[in-house]
């Protein structure tokens, strides 16, 4: 391959870095200030999704429920200002009867509101839901490291971990930083993104370890970079396909994939991102060396007198 052919990807690992120490930074920032949206798949309570007319003020909408006789509700913005998300504690009586006086109070004589959905969830299973998802997506990323430590060598999988650690922080992160509801939909597809990250990964670290036994004379940062580029195709290919899915998804599944839909998009561009960017660079700062790929084949013992 030519130099002319080859996409200098390594030279801009070090900026590429600061990329990514800043996004992981922001992440944590807002998972620390602001928590996550958790969905009442993770809370207890009642949800009510309310769809305006017109844009409404998430202020007007806590008065007017407050002047109705509802109090600790939380109203939350859900994705525009003419839908709005409102939790409330455990309720007696029916949820649909509740949801109907939601949407009721929270009408007004130009914007009238209507109930899409009203889901409810008692205490315990939420707080069992919530500890096993994360103990499901510890589990996930403790296997992959497992699984490419095997494969490879122990640098390779830390290297693939802390990419796999970037896409998770990325996605969970946005729904953090914008409000955006996080329910079982979208850890589903936070647990769908870490395999899909992990193959990209590894199809580049297989396509590294061929360039490595072919290209003897090339230096470390070349094979790196001839492999990626060799890949490049591919992984657009599949990335576009992807897309195409999970948009068909998001225009025609509804309510219940909307959320899933998000995830997925905002997966795949931060996936795609760090199988390039951060697996392969911490493999680079960690040594990366011919000696990783290469087999050395001991010279048999003469057995002659």
């Amino acid at each position: 391959m030519s130099d002319v052919r080859i996409i200098r990807f390594m030279r801009y690992r070090r900026g590429m870095a600061m990329v990514s120490a800043l996004v992981v930074l922001i992440g944590l920032g807002s998972l620390i200030t602001r928590g996550l949206n958790l969905g009442l798949d993770f809370t207890r309570g009642t949800s009510i999704e309310l769809h305006f007319a017109q844009p409404a003020q998430q202020s007007q909408v806590s008065d007017a429920l407050a002047a109705g006789g509802i109090h600790d509700a939380v109203v939350q913005y859900l994705g525009g200002a003419n839908s709005l998300q409102v939790r409330l504690p455990p309720q007696p009586g029916d949820a649909t009867l509740l949801g109907r006086k939601i949407a009721e109070l929270a009408s007004t004589p130009g914007n009238p509101a209507q109930a899409l959905q009203v889901d409810s969830v008692g205490s315990q299973v939420g707080d069992e839901l919530y500890a096993q998802s994360l103990l499901a997506v510890a589990v996930a990323l403790g296997m992959m490291m497992i699984y490419i430590a095997i494969r490879y060598r122990f640098k390779f999988a830390v290297g693939a971990v802390i990419s796999l650690f970037h896409d998770v922080l990325f996605t969970v992160g946005m729904f953090s930083l914008f409000g955006l509801p996080f329910d079982l939909t979208v850890l589903a597809a936070v647990l769908a993104l870490i395999g899909y990250s992990l193959n990209d990964t590894v199809v580049v670290f297989d396509r590294i370890r061929e360039n490595f036994r072919k290209l003897r004379r090339a230096d470390v940062v070349e094979i790196v970079d001839i492999s990626l580029t060799e890949t490049l195709r591919r992984t657009v290919m599949t990335v576009a396909t992807v897309v195409l899915v999970v948009l068909s998804l998001l225009l025609l599944g509804g309510t219940a994939l909307k959320w899933f839909s998000i995830a997925m998009l905002i997966g795949l561009f931060a996936g795609t991102y760090s199988s390039i960017y951060i697996a392969t660079s911490y493999a680079l700062a960690m040594g990366l060396s011919k000696e990783d790929f290469i087999v050395e084949v001991k010279k048999e013992e003469d057995d002659r007198p």
